[in-house]
């Protein structure tokens, strides 16, 4: 038994000579490989400047002026299509909080945007719940859903421009913003003039792109597909600002508490409710439907919910038409 067991022992101790001969000296520690810095992730898709994005520089036309809500009617061909198949489809952001976001407790989309779409619903069915369709397009889409049909309306922090009213029709303006900037709060810019050389995020095909990209400062231009991307670029160090309407801006800064929206509007931003432009019947009908959410106090509750502790006080905009 004694013998047996010095035998296995012997065994053991050859196995681990063996073992440790094959894998280098005993106890002796290995150096990593060298490792730099990881780099923050690039959100997908990021881009140069487009200068002629949006077409903010086109003056041939009165943006502001839309049809007459006169003679509108819940039977025109446009509304009865849309009431036959029971759903308003509707091009909305995601991504924006206090106009398009989605709320991650409930899953649901919210917004002063996302009101503006179920007042038009609720008009037209008598209730938005279960007759609204909402999908999620980056701003960069917005004229294409609706020349292709593939959408009713889009209501995305859209501003009106003669460029765009080559390719589609708008309602009456239903809010008024203006290009802000967003910065680090240790940082003293307050204008574009302020980031000369700079990166300057904005999204695609969008007006405030083409004001960073033709400013005499000479930013660098930053595109991307939605604003939140822009606020994680920004968090990240990947870009010096964020320009936009001061109500994306507002968003940004109530997510997170370490920058803040600097400078006076360097812009007039009118939205309007993008609509399909052969048809005329459904941006009267639109426009009746602003016209009672102005005076019926709908877009002061609705303003007030989302954005007045952040802008201040305003008033539903006063509309033009033809």
């Amino acid at each position: 038994m004694i013998r047996s067991r010095h035998l296995f022992r012997a065994a053991a101790l050859a196995v681990v000579a063996i073992l440790a001969s094959a894998c280098g000296p005993a106890l002796q520690p290995v150096n990593p490989a060298p490792v730099s810095d990881a780099a923050w992730p690039m959100p997908a898709d990021v881009g140069g400047p487009d200068a002629s994005a949006g077409g903010s520089s086109d003056s041939s036309c009165d943006p502001t002026a839309s049809l007459s809500p006169a003679g509108a009617s819940a039977s025109s061909p446009s509304v009865a299509k849309i009431k036959a198949r029971g759903k308003l489809i509707a091009g909305v952001d995601q991504t924006t909080y206090l106009f398009g976001f989605r709320n991650p407790k409930t899953g649901n989309l919210e917004g002063f945007d996302i009101d503006v779409v179920n007042q038009i619903a609720a008009a037209i069915f008598g209730s938005a719940e279960g007759h609204v369709q909402f999908r999620a397009i980056p701003s960069s889409q917005r004229e294409q859903v609706l020349k292709d049909h593939q959408v009713d309306i889009v209501v995305r922090t859209y501003s009106i421009t003669c460029a765009r009213l080559k390719d589609v029709a708008f309602s009456s303006v239903y809010y008024v913003a203006g290009q802000k900037i967003l910065v680090p709060k240790t940082s003293n810019a307050e204008s574009l003039s302020d980031l000369k050389g700079k990166r300057v995020c904005a999204t695609k095909q969008s007006t405030s792109l083409a004001k960073i990209a033709t400013d005499p400062a000479h930013p660098t231009a930053v595109s991307v597909d939605n604003w939140s991307d822009c606020l994680i670029m920004l968090q990240q160090h990947q870009v010096d600002a964020v320009s936009t309407d001061d109500t994306i801006l507002a968003g940004m800064a109530a997510q997170d508490p370490t920058v803040k929206v600097a400078g006076t509007p360097m812009t007039t931003e009118n939205y309007g409710i993008g609509i399909p432009k052969d048809q005329p019947d459904l941006v009267r009908y639109v426009n009746s439907v602003l016209e009672t959410t102005r005076s019926n106090g709908t877009w002061a509750a609705s303003y007030q919910k989302w954005v007045g502790a952040r802008l201040g006080p305003a008033s539903p905009p006063s509309p033009k038409y033809k």
